[in-house]
C-alpha cells in the first residue's frame, strides 16, 4: 500500500462536506437585491406612483399589469421579496452565534426555515393574487 494514498485517504475522511457556500450564495444574492432592486421597488411604488410623477394611463398601466403577473414578474417578485429574506436569516444566524444562542443546527432550521417558509407563503399569496 502506498504511503501518500493512505494520507490522502485520512484527510477526506476527516474533511466534513459543508453546507455554507449554499447559504453565503443566498446571503450575497439577497444583498444584492437589498442594494439595487428593493430600493428601485420602493421608489416607483411607494414615491413616483402615489405622487403622480409617473401616472398609470391607460396603456403603460396594462402593460405593466401584464409583466408583473407574468412568468418574469414572478421571478423578479420571487427576487425582490425572498432573497433579502434569506439575507436577513443569514445575517440573523451569524449573530445568534455570536451571541452563543442556540445551537447550530436549531439557529439553521429556525433562521432558513422561517425564511423558506416567509418566501413560499410569499410566492403563494402572489400566485393566488394571479387567478
Amino acid at each position: 500500500m502506498n504511503k501518500g494514498t493512505s494520507l490522502n485517504n485520512d484527510a477526506s475522511e476527516n474533511m466534513r462536506r459543508s453546507d455554507e457556500p449554499i447559504w453565503w450564495g443566498l446571503f450575497s444574492a439577497g444583498g444584492v437585491c437589498f442594494a439595487v432592486f428593493v430600493p428601485a421597488a420602493i421608489l416607483f411604488i411607494a414615491l413616483l406612483i402615489p405622487a403622480g410623477i409617473v401616472g398609470p394611463d391607460a396603456l403603460r398601466f396594462e402593460r405593466a399589469h401584464s409583466m408583473v403577473f407574468s412568468l418574469p414578474g414572478l421571478i423578479f417578485i420571487g427576487m425582490v421579496i425572498c432573497l433579502p429574506l434569506f439575507h436577513a436569516a443569514h445575517r440573523i444566524r451569524h449573530g445568534l452565534h455570536d451571541l452563543k444562542l442556540g445551537t447550530e443546527h436549531l439557529n439553521k432550521v429556525a433562521t432558513y426555515g422561517g425564511a423558506a417558509l416567509l418566501s413560499v407563503l410569499a410566492l403563494v399569496g402572489f400566485a393566488i393574487g394571479i387567478l
